[in-house]
């Protein structure tokens, strides 16, 4: 007899010995077939999504009304990277205007603006605008940021656009570049004068100056001294009294077939007039494309802002034929004083 007898134990009997080793045993590969798996699915997750981090980059929805969220893009071009401002929205926008509109002038102050780009006249190159192909592609590349000028501040950009005038192909495919506009979210500043008279007055003395280039051999559509706008505005045009009206309502019919044409676009119309008059005008215009307002600054001086008397030739004769027509209203040109 053992000098310590056991007390027998109570319940069921252990399994034998052979048994629970091989239980146990068993349990550890299931335990170590669970913690590979899990090893290898992280491994696989982890370079998966390394693979994508590079093209990823996620960004916190900036509110936006809803109804300007189809004018509110996240473009990434392919010429530089947007860096620390990809998530910053950009809206597109075009100038419709005329020549010796105030367009130019207007384009120098919103580019005065650190969040906006507007990049001058793209389709005064033939090449651009040959068809409506050609049309396309250019306006691809610009709204794809890929286009590089002086105008353009690229990363940060919150507004990006440029100035085409309404002879450069605009009305010619007006039914497919309307199409395209409201497709691309493009919102549109249609830019007139609406004293055309004046306007008149500009584009014969511009077109005088590009034959006699008056400043020192150069010809300058704008200019940035006092002496300069001086020495341009010396010159008097002599107007044709016998088509001064049918000129008149054609360049009025013209304006207004172009608006009545782009009657579905997001748009702001605006008038030089309203530019010089209404110190708003242009807080309503960084509005519009959605950047901080701020004041703008040009450093254009304007030329012919001399009564129109002092402005034309044949003055006599013009105020004549003018007068007693609907366009009498521009003889006194006071819908351009301040």
């Amino acid at each position: 007899m053992h000098p310590y007898p056991l007390k027998g134990s109570k319940g069921a009997s252990l399994p034998p010995r052979p048994t629970l080793v091989f239980l146990i045993a068993l349990f550890g590969l299931y335990v170590c077939y669970l913690s590979f798996n899990q090893i290898r699915m992280e491994s696989k997750h982890g370079e998966e999504n390394g693979a994508q981090e590079p093209n990823e980059h996620v960004c916190a929805n900036p509110y936006v009304p809803s109804e300007e969220l189809p004018y509110v893009h996240f473009p990434q071009p392919k010429g530089y990277s947007r860096a620390e401002c990809s998530c910053n929205p950009v809206r597109f926008f075009v100038i419709v205007s005329m020549q010796r509109s105030g367009s130019g002038w207007f384009e120098t102050l919103l580019n005065s603006h650190p969040n906006i780009s507007s990049n001058g006249e793209i389709f005064n190159r033939v090449d651009r605008r040959q068809n409506i192909s050609s049309i396309v592609q250019t306006l691809d590349k610009l709204y794809d940021l890929d286009w590089l000028t002086s105008a353009a501040k690229n990363e940060c950009t919150a507004a990006f656009g440029f100035k085409w005038m309404l002879n450069q192909g605009f009305m010619d495919h007006h039914d497919d570049i309307l199409s395209y506009l409201n497709k691309k979210g493009v919102s549109v500043i249609f830019l007139f004068r609406r004293n055309t008279l004046r306007r008149l007055i500009s584009v014969l003395a511009n077109n005088y100056d590009r034959d006699a280039k008056q400043l020192n051999g150069t010809h300058k559509s704008h200019v940035h001294s006092e002496e300069e706008a001086e020495i341009l505005a010396k010159f008097k045009p002599e107007l044709d009294v016998s088509t001064l009206v049918s000129n008149i309502r054609d360049v009025e019919k013209y304006m207004g077939d172009c608006l009545d044409s782009f009657n579905t676009t997001r748009r702001m119309i605006l008038y030089y007039e309203d530019i010089i008059r209404n110190r708003n005008a242009l807080f309503q215009v960084q509005e519009f494309l959605g950047v901080p307002v701020r004041k703008l600054v040009s450093r254009q001086v304007k030329i012919h802002t001399r009564p129109l008397p002092d402005l034309v030739r044949n003055w006599e004769d013009v105020n004549s034929r003018l007068n007693g027509t609907e366009y009498a209203r521009f003889l006194d040109g006071a819908d351009y004083v301040k």
